[in-house]
């Protein structure tokens, strides 16, 4: 179906953005920033910081339409409240305002480092791509996932300068994440069959388990680089040994339970952001 004009609300255009989606989002670029440069300097980057929470909120709305337009017609079925089905926003205010808000991003990127309008630029390609070509493909959507969801935090670092620690917790986000999208892949294998070729159904079952595995496990052993390069606490380290458990148990129990595997992952990844936190700041 073609883009149309037509009439969209107010009220469908917040719902098409998530709001909820977008605050959570601009939470992590803030953590990340207050992780990487710490509090004390957080006002010597006060400008930078405003900018990439304003990059965030639009580029995750951006994101949420640009996903509505494209999943419209499975929406009909699986979420007919959702703007587009219910008629509350037209396919061609989705796809305008995911447009609007791209380049509201990207133009707002460059009023804080050049990394930033990198990043931006990278993530909309992603977007773009995952959405029109990659979402059905399996492993290599999990991977565009996993890259917009590291990027968020390599986006907290760039705004205060401090990329060489925001790279880390950007490699464990995205290796904690990878793990946790295969598991999910692995617990839908049933539900996707016919609508998406996910790793699960090109190598099985197991064999997928082994690579979110793998990928939880490379997560725990780079943990405690932070610490080892001198860029946190000690106090990481006791706080990230938690999260360390919880990946090893997520790495083992989703073979026979994929469904706690990725709610069990999605707390890991919570505990190892708290354990960057309080790294930085004691």
């Amino acid at each position: 179906m073609q883009a149309t004009p037509g009439k969209s609300t107010a009220r469908g255009l917040l719902g098409l953005f998530r709001p909820g989606n977008c605050a959570m989002a601009a939470l992590g670029a803030l953590l990340a920033a207050i992780v990487c440069g710490g509090i004390d300097e957080l006002s010597d980057y006060a400008g930078q910081i405003a900018f990439s929470l304003a990059v965030v909120v639009s580029f995750t709305a951006a994101g949420n339409a640009y996903n509505d337009y494209f999943d419209r017609e499975i929406d009909r079925i699986a979420h007919p409240q959702r703007p587009l089905p219910s008629g509350t926003v037209t396919p061609y205010g989705a796809l305008l305002s995911a447009n609007v808000l791209f380049a509201v991003a990207l133009g707002l990127s460059f009023f804080i480092t050049v990394y930033s309008v990198v990043i931006v630029i990278t993530s909309v390609l992603v977007m773009v791509v995952y959405e029109r070509f990659l979402k059905a493909e399996g492993l290599a959507g999990n991977l565009a996932i996993s890259w917009l969801t590291c990027a968020l935090f390599l986006f907290g670092g760039a705004a205060v300068d401090r990329l060489e620690l925001a790279w880390i917790l950007a490699a464990l986000a995205f290796l904690a994440t990878l793990g946790r999208e295969i598991v999910k892949d692995i617990q839908d294998i049933e539900a996707d069959k016919g609508f998406r070729r996910t790793l699960p159904m090109r190598i099985g079952a197991k064999n997928a388990g082994i690579v979110a595995a793998s990928s939880f496990l490379a997560a725990v052993l780079l943990s405690p680089a932070p610490y080892v390069l001198d860029l946190l606490s000690i106090w990481y380290v006791l706080v990230v040994a938690v999260a360390d458990a919880i990946f090893i148990y997520c790495a083992l129990i989703q073979f026979r339970n994929p469904e706690e595997g990725q709610k069990e992952a999605k707390l890991a990844m919570f505990v190892a952001l708290l354990a960057f936190l309080v790294g930085g700041v004691f």
